[in-house]
């Protein structure tokens, strides 16, 4: 890691953390009392509601929910430890506006027209490879890690870490350097925060950068959950999805038997719809 990546990890740290063994293996846990961060309640009930918001009990899904993961624009659940989720890498479809009044944050083709990502084409990559370009990003996705603050979340998500690997016109020191601001204005905030996919960066996003636990989707079948389990111990949360358990060959009761697997791990519909809608799905190890 660069010596600019080095000095962001020494600012977002501060003194925010204080770290104790947890779950298995080595990987630190937050103290909620020393750091003023919560942990997760690991084992727990876990959902994940990006698709949409609902409460616990009747209706359909699950009957307890001790953490949740819900969208920027959601409220968090009163009384469960509430994660919001922060798209930090991509445009979301509904701020296109938004980011083509900051054009250099975008990432651009040889034509010059922005880049978008072939499975989710309703949105743009950003682009951190220069200090401009992440004070800029900064600007808003900073806003909205602050906004999870204010709302009376416990913690953040931070989508697309992985952009760097898929789109090599990134640079990925200036990724990282993005990744490392991230974390240091949820501490600021109060907020622990989490590392989405790329499980080859778990090791630096943990160690350098300073996240604190990891949601992570399809590790079950891509066989690569250890490398986010042995890292975060029990601080991951795990989500898979029907059709690419299928794809692998794999049942979720497969999955569940796996000793590295997260302790929080659930089988959910591709779409994460509420239980009313066609083609919700739940189901927990």
């Amino acid at each position: 890691m660069g010596r600019v990546i080095r000095a962001l990890r020494l600012l977002a740290a501060g003194a925010v953390l204080v770290l104790a063994a947890c779950g298995t293996g080595d990987a630190p846990a937050l103290d909620p009392e020393g750091a003023g961060l919560r942990a997760l309640p690991s084992p727990g009930d876990f959902d994940y509601q990006l698709g949409g918001a609902y409460d616990p009990g009747p209706g359909g899904g699950p009957e307890r929910i001790d953490v949740v993961v819900r969208d920027a624009g959601e409220p968090p659940l009163p009384g469960a430890y509430s994660i919001c989720y922060v798209n930090g890498f991509q445009t979301q479809p509904d701020q296109a506006a938004l980011w083509q009044e900051r054009p250099e944050t975008l990432l651009r083709d040889d034509a010059g027209a922005p880049v978008h990502d072939p499975d989710w084409p309703d949105e743009m990559i950003l682009d951190p490879s220069s200090a401009g370009q992440r004070e800029r990003i900064l600007e808003v996705i900073g806003s909205e890690i602050r906004g999870c603050a204010d709302a009376g979340y416990d913690a953040v998500e931070i989508d697309n870490l992985d952009t760097a690997a898929r789109f090599p016109q990134i640079d990925q020191d200036g990724a990282l350097a993005l990744a490392a601001s991230y974390v240091g204005i949820a501490h600021e905030e109060g907020l622990a925060i989490g590392q989405k996919n790329a499980a080859e960066l778990s090791g630096r996003a943990q160690g350098e950068l300073g996240f604190d636990l990891a949601v992570v989707e399809e590790c079950g079948a891509y066989e690569e959950c250890a490398a986010y389990t042995d890292v975060y111990g029990d601080q991951v949360l795990q989500v898979e999805y029907p059709d690419s358990l299928a794809a692998a060959g794999l049942t979720f009761a497969q999955v569940c038997a796996r000793a590295d697997r997260a302790p929080m791990t659930i089988l959910r519909d591709r779409e994460l719809v509420a239980p009313a809608e066609p083609g919700y799905r739940y189901e927990a190890c």
